[in-house]
């Protein structure tokens, strides 16, 4: 076997194994997570259990996610006593506990919050994909545009025309951390990317970017032409209200 021969074999040998792993890799991953998942709630909720409701005590064998079955039952018990006027009696009584204890009324507002928040209709979450000019002139972040709700920051800081909008920047690879800005508006260039697609985005650095829209006219005709920015000069000069404040003239 030549050496042109052996080199052509060890490449197709190398992509096969690189596109087994790119099949199995997302797979294992999600079965590890997934089943790490139901072996931890197993553990906080099984020694709860009766022993003679507890299947592991008849079976010589563990039977996994039972523990996951019971509090997913018990949530949704709770959640159905709490909407009774009983039930909100007794969680308003609770939470005047907690709000009167030092320390922890704090955690849990906190915490409470942000459940309400996560768990809320999509309306009063983000609601786009958009980018900002950071951290310097002519270097882009990708955010996340919070809805239009006022607050006491608008109320201080707002320019008349160009209102703040309230934009969270999530880091690279962990899109749960971030910093949260207030930027004007003329300053953030919407995307049509979803929530979705920017958070992949995020998480893989780069690496996995969301299909482009076909450009079109305004008569919605396709255009043709390469993917990319045009030559220097002959875009057409934007209207004031879409410019950056960081690109505006000096007057």
């Amino acid at each position: 076997m030549s050496d042109s021969q052996k080199s052509s074999a060890v490449t197709r040998l190398r992509n096969y194994f690189l596109t087994g792993f790119v099949v199995c890799a997302p797979l294992a991953l999600t079965v590890y997570i997934v089943w790490s998942f139901i072996g931890w709630v197993d553990s906080w909720v099984k020694p709860y259990i009766p022993a003679r409701y507890n299947p592991d005590t008849y079976l010589s064998i563990q039977v996994p996610g039972f523990g996951l079955i019971v509090a997913l039952v018990l949530i949704t018990l709770i959640g159905f006593l709490t909407a009774n006027f009983i039930g909100r009696a007794i969680v308003g009584f609770g939470e005047r506990l907690l709000h009167r204890t030092p320390l922890v009324r704090g955690l849990y507002k906190a915490l409470k919050q942000l459940f309400e928040t996560a768990l809320s209709d999509k309306n009063e979450m983000f609601r786009t994909v958009g980018m900002v000019e950071y951290p310097r002139k002519g270097v882009w972040s990708i955010v996340f545009v919070a809805g239009d709700k006022r607050s006491e920051i608008n109320d201080r800081l707002d320019v008349e025309g160009d209102p703040l909008m309230a934009v969270f920047m999530p880091c690279t690879p962990n899109p749960t951390t971030g910093f949260l800005m207030y930027v004007p508006k003329s300053e953030v260039v919407l995307l049509d990317m979803s929530i979705e697609d920017g958070a992949k985005l995020i998480v893989s650095a780069g690496l996995v970017t969301p299909d482009t829209k076909q450009k079109a006219d305004a008569k919605g005709r396709a255009v043709d032409g390469p993917i990319g920015n045009p030559p220097v000069g002959t875009l057409p000069q934007p209207a004031l209200s879409n410019l950056t404040a960081s690109s505006r003239p000096n007057k």
